[in-house]
């Protein structure tokens, strides 16, 4: 089933999504971001399916961000695109099943961030991640109120000031992965663990999702720094 950009399927208790414009590396485009949000919302609606599984097409890239380098800022405009991206990036968060990344390639930007909302990511022994923002003088959104949960602050603060990629076993390292397989291995070691947690009980899997993830800093009163419309401020060069 075709969801936008978004190529759909269910394997037993398992639903995939599949992002799928690899011409333009998967990126989140209206297409992409449509798919993401109607079959995260039909996966948790569905009472066969337990487990959601993310991943990319292609050899490249998991997801290589949003392309907000031409955005004409307004702050009406603004806040629209940052409420949606927000929407499109916390759906994981969101759906009330757990839901894996399989990251096979390029994670960044809003890749990274959508993989991170993710409760586990499994990546490829190929997957880079990045919050490359700030060589545009933007910072990330909906990094900037989760990274440091996850890395640490000082952690956090090196990939949000730098913008560096990082490799798979880095991200593993610091806590962001939580396994790296070999790339040819990906979905099947994803289904795999997909398939464990379709076999355990599912109102103690949501209530053990639900729990770990309060205090993320999700709530309406603590996500407003992510709306603010500065975020996608491009800095002149005598800002720099």
């Amino acid at each position: 089933m075709r969801l936008g950009s978004v190529n759909y399927e269910t394997k037993g208790k398992v639903a995939i999504l599949t992002l799928d414009e690899p011409t333009k590396l998967n990126a989140l485009t209206s297409g992409i971001c449509e798919g993401v949000l109607a079959g995260l919302v039909r996966a948790d609606a569905d009472e066969n399916i337990r487990v959601a599984v993310i991943t990319g097409s292609g050899d490249k890239a998991f997801c290589a961000g949003a392309d907000i380098s031409g955005f004409e800022l307004e702050p009406e405009k603004g806040r629209k695109f940052l409420a949606h991206a927000l929407d499109v990036l916390s759906a994981p968060e969101r759906c009330g099943k757990p839901v894996i990344a399989a990251v096979n390639g390029l994670a960044y930007g809003g890749g990274f961030e959508l993989a991170m909302g993710s409760d586990f990511i499994i990546a490829s022994d190929r997957a880079k991640f990045a919050v490359p923002e700030i060589q545009l003088g933007q910072l990330p959104g909906f990094a900037i109120v989760r990274l440091h949960n996850i890395v640490g602050r000082a952690k956090a603060k090196e990939l949000s000031i730098l913008g560096d990629p990082i490799s798979a076993a880095e991200a593993e390292r610091i806590g962001l992965v939580l396994r790296v397989v070999p790339h040819d291995t990906l979905m099947a070691n994803a289904m795999e663990f997909a398939e464990r947690i379709a076999a355990k009980p599912r109102l103690a899997v949501a209530m053990a999702k639900s729990f770990y993830n309060r205090g993320l800093g999700g709530d309406e009163g603590r996500i407003e720094i992510e709306r603010d419309p500065r975020m996608l401020l491009q800095q002149r060069p005598a800002d720099h």
